[in-house]
């Protein structure tokens, strides 16, 4: 990761981490966008 400036290796993880992250969460709101819900009254 030192091409992006990240010299330290813990930096890179966290950087990493946030990515994944936010992909997750991209993924997960995309499985559950159209779940069966009861939203009637």
């Amino acid at each position: 990761m030192l091409m992006l400036g990240m010299e330290d290796g813990l930096i890179a993880f966290v950087w990493v981490a946030t990515v994944v992250s936010a992909l997750g969460c991209v993924v997960f709101g995309g499985f559950m966008w159209n779940r069966g819900g009861d939203d009637s009254k």
